[in-house]
């Protein structure tokens, strides 16, 4: 028995309307209605320009501010410490912006060689920019995760930023952030966290983590093409925008947001709730990513079976589906095949997998990785079904 009905969920989603199985979901996943309708809604509607004194206008900052709301309520934070922006990538760019008259000669940044390359560039240029040191946090031979004892490695009372995801796009695996926070603050650093791999699977609660920063994508967890960051109030910034704008969120969305995506962001957060018991929409979204948790498990599971039955490949991360270790995002590669050759022969049968570095470039690389394109990558959510993880296990025994 599952905690939510299959056939519910996906009448939700206008895009899964195919006959293709998605299993490509780290990268992206298709929008839910309520979001679509909202967008919808503002582009036919109210979309004027905001600031006038005029009704019209008052209700198009009413729409728009009731997406940052939303994201606020997801994130257990408040409104005014929620940035909306075009991707993590350009939301962390802005973060270290903001951050460099911080840092200079003597001050160290500590970065992985685990992560999706946002949340590690834009640190390594800012660390060179303003003469400071970088610092390598690299994860476990064995594990393939990042851990406390590598962490110990590389602090030092020097340290002023610590980047790291709560979980690899490319291994899977659940990184314990609350305990690497604790660890940090308590270091006298920073602590940037990438949420994106891991916000679709689980609630990305920032009260439970500790962290100073919190970052991940909305169009990965059902919505639109946007991107949210959380910063703790008390972390000091610089701006990025017009001199004369003060305050956040605004000194960090220079040109503002865009409003017709940031306006559909409460259909995201009213279909998660929906999945969930309770009465208010705190216990609603805690009870959903539970469910969702246990659902995407139950799909994560043959997959992984299937995949430890074949002597050719190797997964990547955790071989147990058990949702305390584990997103379902799943990785491998196979003895002596490119990866960038298994996902067109699944195409054939409308199975959609990827193959890459998935922008963990340095994770591909140290793996040794690159000079066979890779891995191949299947990323399930909780609307993808049993009998779609049949199809992709179907078309894997027929290609390996």
């Amino acid at each position: 028995m599952t905690p939510f009905d299959p056939a519910s969920v996906r009448s939700r989603f206008p895009g899964l309307y195919t006959t293709w199985a998605l299993f490509d979901n780290a990268g992206g996943t298709v929008p839910c209605h309520g979001v679509i309708e909202r967008v919808h809604a503002y582009l036919s509607g109210p979309m004027v320009q905001h600031g006038a004194s005029y009704a019209v206008s008052v209700r198009a900052v009413e729409a728009v501010e009731q997406g940052r709301a939303a994201m606020a309520s997801l994130m257990g934070a408040q409104p005014d410490e929620v940035v909306l922006g075009p991707s993590s990538t350009a939301l962390l760019g802005r973060l270290a912006a903001t951050l460099a008259p911080q840092l200079g000669p003597g001050d160290e940044v500590v970065v992985t060689n685990l992560d999706h390359e946002s949340n590690v560039g834009c640190w390594r240029r800012l660390a060179e920019e303003r003469g400071a040191t970088v610092r390598e946090w690299t994860f476990d031979a064995d594990s393939l995760a990042l851990t406390l004892e590598g962490l110990e490695a590389v602090l030092s009372e020097d340290t002023k930023i610590v980047a790291f995801g709560h979980v690899s796009n490319l291994i899977g695996q659940i990184h314990d952030a609350g305990a690497l926070c604790a660890r940090i603050r308590a270091a006298g650093a920073l602590s940037i966290v990438d949420g994106v791999a891991y916000a679709p699977h689980r609630r990305p609660d920032v009260r439970q983590f500790g962290c100073d920063a919190y970052v991940f994508s909305t169009y990965k967890v059902f919505g639109p093409h946007q991107s949210v960051l959380w910063i703790d109030p008390r972390v000091e910034l610089g701006s990025v925008n017009h001199f004369f704008v003060e305050g956040r969120p605004g000194t960090l969305e220079p040109g503002g947001v865009v409003h017709e995506l940031v306006a559909g962001l409460p259909g995201m957060v009213e279909y998660l709730s929906s999945l969930g018991e309770g009465d208010d929409e705190e216990a609603r979204l805690d009870s959903a990513f539970r469910a969702i948790a246990e659902v995407e498990s139950s799909l994560a599971a043959p997959l992984l079976g299937f995949l430890a039955e074949q002597p050719s490949l190797k997964v990547l991360g955790p071989a147990s589906a058990d949702a305390a270790l584990r997103v379902p995002t799943v990785s491998f590669v196979v003895d002596d095949r490119a990866a960038s050759a298994l996902p067109p022969l699944l195409d054939e049968r409308e199975v959609a997998i990827r193959w890459g570095h998935f922008y963990a470039y340095r994770a591909a690389r140290d793996l040794g990785l690159l000079e066979s394109d890779g891995v191949v990558r299947a990323s399930l959510v909780h609307y993808n079904t049993p009998e779609e993880v049949e199809r992709l296990i179907d078309g894997l025994a027929a290609v390996l």
